[in-house]
């Protein structure tokens, strides 16, 4: 699909191959930018080609750019062409092409390319939180954003794959069945236990698990057998059930659920371990002691190693406990492995902060066990600060004092939580104020976004009211030479950068880039609609000049879909009123 910055690429790249006599193939689109620049002052548009190239031509960007600017003056869809140091070439572009192109985007179904993915296969893993309790503002952030990459890369033509790994096995999942059998008991012997061991975990939603076993199992459920797995066993089912739930109110419906301990029943780490092996990347040897850390019960073990640091690791990794379990890294790199035997050609983990230090180990599992075919990649997400009254929450899970998802969606709607969470990027530290997203001004984003939708529905049905008979479907017959004002022109441009902003997301897998885009664009809406207010003749709609207000109506419609396309993206509702 064509937009204006690959019109303008195009015109570039065969302007430079004739000007410095090189085959048109050998000025490779995808090697330099188009983009409109920083401040606004230089230009619509910007170059960079004079300086990626400058040394294959073996000449100084200023020159190459005095000659490429020489050249597209003969062009009339460019004005104004300004060369920067060290060698940008900076234009405006003529009204007719900003014309043409808001024709074809009215008419056409399509916003943006939908396939710059070309069909690549992607898991994308998110959430994963541990099931021994309901989700709470620590997952929230990870799992809006691996949902809306998720999104946006689904749009832009990649196969998606979204999935949880739950962690069902391990020795946490033990200590939340024995953190259930002591609610069982409370609930059978209706008083609390006097002393609850260290790593009971005293949220109260234990006491739903532990009334919901029983009625299902009756009160002689500590008699049986294998009671402890029994309870194991449904404590995680009901938890997960719980967790798809407040998922659920965040519009997050993931495709596959993989349980770590079915993984190990299906001897998937085994098969890992021993291809490892078979490549020659696993041995038996003793760690350094740990630097920078004081580990009492520390002593030096031989045991099973991975050659992690083959691949850039600081150091090789264990893979087997002593008491003969799997550790925790043996299990993952076994999932790695199976999402990848699964037909995934790039694995995508989303994870918090605090797990930066496992990426050079994971990375090392996977190009060994796929022979470096498979991309791996991992998005880092801060934990959010929630601030209410101007104070931080605290939260701890292990405490039960905790703030969960269904609890906040219940304060301030899905929409508020999924826009702001994208309204940071991911690496950045974010603070989720209760007090801003209830406000109805300009410093609440998502309010101010989904207002600017709202505001045009309005216009459109104030058509009515004029009783002008508009198409508002094909807009074949109107005269864009209407839209002469600066601020119409201003939000004509926001428009038409849109594809690029989705290309832009979708290759460097960053959405927050559309909250920011979506917030800009508003804006230009917003200040458009108040020169109105102010002057009479920037009405959207002039009942004295027919002409005019078609094609105002005309930008309308497109900023509409836009915003709309934005939005969905985001999984953020688009309302035609707001109260």
């Amino acid at each position: 699909m064509s937009d204006i910055f690959h019109f303008y690429k195009s015109i570039i790249s065969k302007e430079f191959a004739s000007n410095f006599k090189l085959p048109e193939q050998a000025v490779n689109e995808s090697s330099f930018v188009v983009e409109s620049p920083k401040n606004e002052d230089n230009g619509d548009l910007s170059t960079n080609i004079c300086m990626v190239l400058s040394k294959d031509l073996s000449q100084p960007p200023i020159k190459i750019a005095e000659i490429l600017k020489t050249s597209l003056e003969k062009y009339s869809e460019f004005e104004q062409l300004e060369i920067a140091k060290p060698g940008f070439l900076n234009f405006r572009v003529n009204k007719s092409v900003w014309y043409k192109f808001l024709s074809e985007k009215l008419n056409s179904s399509e916003l943006y390319d939908k396939n710059i993915g070309n069909g690549q296969t992607i898991n994308v893993e998110y959430v994963s939180a541990n099931p021994t309790g309901p989700l709470h503002i620590g997952h929230c952030r990870g799992a809006v954003f691996g949902d809306v990459l998720s999104n946006l890369l689904t749009s832009t033509g990649y196969d998606v794959t979204k999935e949880y790994y739950v962690n069902d096995a391990g020795v946490q999942i033990n200590y939340l069945a024995d953190s259930v059998i002591i609610r069982i008991k409370e609930t059978l012997n209706q008083r609390n236990e006097n002393n609850y061991p260290d790593n009971f975990y005293p949220g109260e939603y234990l006491i739903d698990v532990a009334k919901k076993i029983i009625d299902k199992n009756g009160d002689k459920i500590l008699e049986q057998d294998n009671s402890f797995e029994l309870i194991k066993d449904e404590s995680v089912a009901l938890l997960l059930d719980l967790i798809k739930a407040d998922l659920k109110l965040l519009s997050i419906e993931q495709d596959h659920f993989i349980s770590e301990k079915k993984l190990i029943a299906e001897g998937k780490i085994d098969e890992a371990i021993t291809k490892l092996k078979d490549l020659d990347l696993i041995y038996e040897g003793i760690l350094d002691k740990p630097k920078g850390k004081q580990i009492e019960d520390w002593e030096p073990r031989e045991q099973m190693l991975f050659k992690s640091s083959n691949y850039g690791d600081e150091t090789d990794r264990p893979l087997q406990k002593s008491n003969g379990e799997w550790t925790y890294f043996a299990n993952d790199i076994a999932y790695h492995f199976d999402k990848y035997q699964r037909g995934s050609q790039k694995l995508i983990d989303i994870w918090g902060a605090d797990h930066g230090g496992y990426i050079k180990r994971m990375n090392a599992s996977i190009v060994a066990l796929t022979n470096d075919e498979a991309e791996f990649s991992v998005k880092l997400c801060q934990m959010v600060k929630l601030i209410s009254d101007g104070k931080q929450l605290k939260m701890s899970k292990r405490s039960g004092d905790f703030i969960t998802i269904r609890e906040l969606v219940d304060e301030v709607g899905s929409d508020s939580i999924r826009f702001m969470m994208l309204y940071r990027k991911n690496e950045a530290p974010l603070e989720f104020n209760f007090q801003k997203v209830r406000e109805q001004s300009k410093d609440n984003p998502v309010f101010y976004v989904q207002y600017a939708h709202a505001r045009i529905c309005s216009v459109i049905r104030n058509l009515k009211e004029y009783k002008l008979d508009l198409d508002l479907n094909t807009f074949d017959n109107c005269n864009y030479e209407q839209l002469r004002e600066d601020g119409e022109l201003f939000l004509l441009k926001k428009i038409m950068n849109y594809s690029s902003i989705i290309e832009t997301s979708a290759t460097l897998e960053e959405p927050h880039r559309i909250s920011y885009y979506l917030y800009d664009l508003a804006s230009a809406l917003h200040s458009l609609w108040n020169q109105g207010k102010i002057d009479k003749e920037k009405r959207f709609i002039d009942e004295n000049n027919i002409e005019r207000t078609y094609a105002r109506i005309a930008l309308l419609m497109l900023t509409k879909r836009t915003l709309k396309s934005g939005l969905d993206i985001l999984g953020v509702s688009a309302p035609e009123e707001m109260q």
